[in-house]
């Protein structure tokens, strides 16, 4: 049976475009909630989507999303998503640059394109869609997987993953964060803050991709996902000696048998430079 979704609304109509739907994404997949909880966070800062705003993704299922939001965007080549944001902001200041894609895309091909945006410190927001795999392609290791999960691509085990949160500290961004794509009554928040920092916004949103990495990897469902991500997240407790900071306090520890067993999240650092 065809469904004439132009007859079904939605709460955030006004933001999508209705042309472009219905979305590519597997059922249980974190995008949806994740592109809405990006959404409602730009709607929070007061921004118009529709003259101050513009979205830019590179490739993998992350990278559609661009296409999805009713503003100016780019749906750009393989890990190219952070110099196309730098063009943009360079050539008119005055916009509100947010790059949203995935931990292949930004890490890999991406990751020296990363590394110096947060050297130089422009002002853009950059969110990660961290799932640990090339979820588009067939679930490959990314270079967020963790060493004894499975993937086509692995013989043995994985090398050890990047922990984002760390490298976004030591490369200089001036704002960090980490949540899940089950925090979504927190990340519009937290998603307006960043993109009022001055400067180079991280936010390692780790999410679940239970069609291909999940089944593999000890979460086969969306529901089951959800509930292993907010039993595993720990808010950071930040201290004077800034311990809360060190790589063995950010670190993500996962099981491939059960899924996430520990997820440190908040907001490690809040600056400007």
């Amino acid at each position: 049976m065809m469904i004439d979704f132009s007859k079904i609304g939605h709460n955030l109509e006004d933001s999508l475009t209705s042309k472009m739907l219905p979305h590519i994404w597997c059922s249980g997949c974190s995008l949806g909630t994740n592109l809405q909880s990006i959404i409602r966070g730009i709607l929070r800062t007061g921004l118009d989507l529709d003259r101050e705003v513009v979205f830019v993704s590179g490739i993998g299922c992350t990278g559609r999303a661009s296409g999805y939001v009713e503003a100016d965007g780019f749906h750009t080549t393989h890990g190219r998503a952070i110099p196309f944001a730098t063009g943009v902001k360079l050539g008119n200041p005055d916009l509100e640059v947010i790059v949203f894609s995935g931990d292949g895309d930004l890490f890999a091909i991406g990751g020296n394109h990363f590394i110096h945006a947060c050297r130089r410190n422009i002002d853009m927001t950059i969110i990660c869609n961290n799932n640990s795999t090339y979820g588009l392609t067939g679930g490959q290791a990314s270079p967020t997987s963790f060493e004894k999960t499975r993937t086509p691509t692995t013989v043995g085990e994985n090398d050890p993953p990047f922990n984002l949160v760390d490298l976004a500290l030591g490369a200089g961004a001036d704002f960090v964060a980490r949540y899940t794509s089950a925090h979504y009554k927190i990340l519009p928040r937290v998603i307006s803050e960043a993109i009022k920092t001055e400067g180079v916004a991280f936010i390692d949103l780790v999410s679940g991709c239970p069609a291909i990495y999940g089944k593999r990897n000890g979460y086969p469902t969306g529901e089951y996902m959800v509930k292993n991500l907010l039993e595993a997240s720990k808010e950071i407790v930040p201290d004077e000696n800034g311990t809360y900071l060190l790589p063995e306090n950010t670190r993500i520890h996962f099981d491939s048998s059960v899924g996430y067993i520990r997820i440190p999240v908040g907001i490690f650092r809040r600056q400007e430079r």
